[in-house]
């Protein structure tokens, strides 16, 4: 279970009498999730998820995430909005972490999502986008391109050791990557939620009920969030090698999110390196962890070779229409 911290009845108790929540009927571990401890929790008054941040989330950034969701549920955007304590505070202390209440958002999460769920999914985020287009907060994104070389150095061996030559394919892609420069194309930015992945979205059959886990949301391009996407809903399970890309996902994706907000012709041009840049950052991501999480150890890292089968198909690829659009 991806619970890192354990809550004592005493510890919840005391807690609790700091909200207007009535007391507690329920209150469990959930299991998904890697980066948080996370409880489902039902009291008098209704059913909430409670949120202990731990060592990884920089607290600094709290604010920040709860502001944001706020900002979300006052627009009617589907989200988990943060639940104020009697003293007017949505963020407090509980077992010595950071931790935060939020509404229960309805739905379930699709482990193999469908063409219609794509298509919904894509026209949500960019309903998200337009929602969070008047937010003034400001969060670099931490795991961009300026922090991709410091997550690839001293993991070159652990690429090769995954799969002979592949260590020499991602210093490519850094290179690659890097001088097409991102980052200043000019594209559109605002607030993207970087994570979006089938577990972060909630569904009530092909409907899409709304978004969770926005711990990664940073500014950003606005279309690198449409590129985190087709990374991560328009390839079938199989490994990621480039034949199982699915366009009618993939176009799905791209054909929902401009049914609510139409791609700029920069935006469109620029598809092929972000898709390229966002597969790159989530295997380098998951190299770190592959590499570095214990034997043993509670939650089991994701394997790297996924993405490095999507950044095979992505350095194929040089245009929108090759990914359905």
């Amino acid at each position: 279970m991806a619970v890192y911290t354990q809550v004592s009845d005493e510890a919840l108790a005391a807690f609790l009498a700091e909200y207007a929540l009535g007391n507690p009927l329920s209150f469990k571990g959930i299991a998904e999730g890697v980066e948080n401890s996370n409880y489902y929790l039902e009291t008098e008054t209704g059913r909430y998820i409670l949120t202990l941040f731990e060592k990884r989330v920089n607290a600094d950034d709290l604010p920040y995430f709860v502001a944001l969701k706020q900002h979300l549920a006052d627009r009617g955007f589907p989200c988990p909005s943060p639940i104020a304590a009697r003293d007017g505070s949505a963020l407090r202390t509980l077992e010595g972490r950071p931790a935060l209440i939020v509404s229960f958002l309805e739905g379930l999460s699709p482990r193999r999502p469908n063409v219609a769920q794509c298509h919904e999914l894509g026209a949500g985020m960019a309903r998200m986008h337009l929602a969070l287009a008047d937010f003034d907060l400001v969060r670099a994104n931490s795991l961009g391109p300026a922090s991709w070389p410091r997550l690839w150095t001293g993991h070159e061996a652990d690429a090769e050791g995954l799969q002979p030559g592949l260590a020499d394919a991602i210093a490519a892609d850094l290179s690659e990557i890097a001088a097409a420069k991102p980052q200043a194309l000019g594209l559109p930015r605002g607030t993207i939620h970087a994570d979006l992945f089938p577990d972060n979205a909630f569904f009530l059959g092909d409907h899409f009920s709304g978004a969770i886990d926005f711990y990664f949301a940073c500014t950003d391009a606005l279309a690198y969030d449409l590129a985190v996407c087709l990374n991560a809903w328009a390839f079938e399970d199989g490994g990621g090698a480039s034949l199982d890309y699915n366009f009618s996902k993939g176009a799905a994706l791209i054909a929902g999110y401009e049914s609510v907000r139409p791609l700029e012709p920069s935006e469109r041009a620029a598809l092929p390196v972000l898709a390229r840049g966002a597969a790159l950052r989530f295997f380098l991501t998951r190299l770190v962890d592959w590499s570095s999480t214990p034997a043993g150890a509670l939650v089991k890292p994701k394997n790297p070779l996924e993405y490095a089968g999507r950044l095979a198909f992505h350095r194929k690829v040089n245009t929108a229409e090759g990914y359905g659009a």
